[in-house]
């Protein structure tokens, strides 16, 4: 069993590895694409590269922290709700604000023909959405939630009660913010901003679709566009450097988040302060325009764009089509959920069960658990670079990858096993291990003690890896594009070639269904949260 699942992880690895070995098999060719890549389209690459990351790390502190301080800190009203409502942009792909908010604020869109209307003005009333600026606001709007998160999480261990020790020792309102609430969160906050700039780095509905210069778009374009693997290698790798450098920062910022919540809270009573008038105001503001334009606001364009759609087309909704796109995004993301979960459960057990014996097994599951990390355009060429390298040894390879599921749900696996990993483990964590010690005394073997005892215990943990892994396949995209088989979109790829094409109405219909089923893990999550 063992070696079987060292086999698992080390084929789960083997994309990433590719990528990097790349630059092994690096010749006078290679190094020449090099040289004119660095002469070329590699500045503009890294600049927009780096420009989009820089402006999305400081918006998402500055919104999600802020936001968390002050349902975490304060007291105003509707402050309980505001606890799940900042989490509602979370269901909204970054591609799917930049379809509704296109089709909203363009030259021919509802606001600003409205606004000419009302005005008498001529001509385009504020800069194209599609630019640099807005995709980094859209990014803001839907990864903040990750600052969000953890920075409430850690303030909500002893922030209020830190925040009033301070005040009964006469810290100024200014003093306990800066001193207190700051140097605890900045851990978490870290650690958000890392999660987020690597989301946004591995993004490519957004860059393709507003035509902005960055490593995914590149990758994509020295592929599919020229034909050119070592480009693409070389770029990935590049990608992938930057990539597990923010994943660096986002593990030491975690380790020094569990250091710093790790003492217990000081004995103190206290409750949020209490926020009124022109406090509460800035509350309500800070809390409520993510929502307003993370999530209700494109909710009702999209709506709008379906309406229209259906009142107006002289055909009718593509019913038939989009049932078909339904099953293809169904069938791939319920096949890649429970393979993943399925996986994530046997290499659980294995740790658990063989401890420090598995040292290989050990040093695999990392590895593993860090893909999640890695972009799907990355995952995308280190499938592609083996199948050309043994396309003419074995000349049916590439049928077998490109021509079926099994290269699509290989790519999902290699992406998203660690996210059903990472929800086993958690369950594991809450298993004691006495448990296995008295069932092994009892006689119990290997089986019975998995499917008997484990099994029941780890059932909502099993549960939640198979909906999280089932809607980030949904939402999914690079990977899709380039290894989907011929007549098999799925919802995601399907509203990005609608709204490339401008057919913003039809690319309303699979959008939507993106995002309701988005809300799936957003819903679980608020309810645990609450508990």
């Amino acid at each position: 069993m063992r070696a079987t699942l060292i086999a698992i992880g080390l084929a789960l690895s083997l994309p990433v590895v590719v990528v990097l070995g790349s630059w092994l098999a690096v010749d006078a060719t290679g190094l020449e694409v090099l040289r004119h890549q660095s002469a070329t389209v590699l500045p503009a690459y890294a600049t927009q590269s780096a420009l989009l990351a820089l402006f999305v790390g400081v918006g998402v502190a500055l919104m999600g922290g802020g936001a968390a301080a002050m349902v975490t800190l304060f007291e105003f009203p509707g402050r309980r709700s505001f606890e799940w409502l900042m989490l509602l942009p979370m269901a909204m792909p970054a591609y799917v604000l930049a379809y509704a908010y296109t089709d909203l604020l363009q030259y021919s869109g509802p606001l600003q023909t409205a606004l000419r209307g009302w005005t008498g003005a001529s001509g385009a009333l504020w800069p194209d959405v599609r630019s640099l600026p807005g995709a980094v606001v859209l990014f803001v709007l839907c990864l903040y939630p990750y600052a969000y998160l953890l920075t409430r999480a850690a303030l909500g261990e002893r922030g209020v009660q830190m925040m009033e020790a301070a005040r009964l020792l006469g810290a100024g309102m200014k003093r306990r913010v800066l001193e207190i609430a700051v140097p605890m969160a900045r851990p978490a906050l870290a650690a958000g901003i890392a999660l987020a700039l690597m989301e946004t780095l591995a993004d490519y509905g957004v860059g393709s679709y507003f035509g902005l210069a960055t490593f995914t778009t590149g990758i994509y374009k020295a592929w599919l566009g020229m034909n050119d693997r070592v480009a693409a290698a070389q770029l990935a790798s590049l990608l992938l450097a930057v990539v597990a450098l923010l994943l660096w920062f986002e593990r030491r910022a975690q380790r020094r988040l569990r250091f710093a919540t790790s003492r217990p809270a000081h004995n103190v009573e206290a409750r949020p302060l209490v926020l009124g008038g022109r406090g509460a105001l800035v509350a309500w503001m800070l809390c409520g325009v993510p929502v307003l334009f993370g999530f209700a606001i494109p909710m009702l364009v999209l709506a709008r764009m379906l309406w229209i759609e259906a009142a107006s087309s002289d055909i009718g909704l593509p019913l038939e089509r989009f049932l078909g796109w339904c099953w293809v995004s169904f069938k791939l993301a319920s096949l890649a959920a429970l393979v993943a979960t399925a996986l994530a459960l046997a290499l659980g057990f294995a740790l658990r069960r063989y401890g420090q014996r598995a040292r290989v097994l050990g040093a695999v599951t990392p590895t593993v658990s860090l893909s999640y990390a890695v972009p799907g355009a990355v995952i995308a060429v280190g499938i592609l670079l083996p199948v050309g390298w043994l396309q003419s040894l074995w000349p049916g390879v590439a049928g077998i990858v490109t021509g079926s599921l099994f290269g699509l749900l290989y790519a999902y696996l290699v992406r998203f096993s660690a996210v059903a990993l990472q929800s086993v483990e958690s369950g594991y964590a809450r298993v004691p291990a006495s448990i296995d010690e008295s069932a092994r005394m009892l006689g119990a073997s290997a089986p019975s003690l998995f499917f008997e005892l484990h099994a029941p215990l780890l059932k909502r943990s099993a549960l939640a890896a198979v909906l999280l892994v089932f809607v980030d396949v949904m939402k999914e995209l690079p990977a899709t594009l380039v290894l989907r088989p011929f007549d098999s979109d799925t919802l995601a790829v399907v509203a990005y070639n609608l709204a490339r094409d401008e057919r913003l109405g039809e690319a309303a219909l699979p959008s939507l269904a993106i995002v309701v089923v988005g809300l799936i893990p957003v819903v679980l999550l608020t309810r645990a949260m609450r508990r």
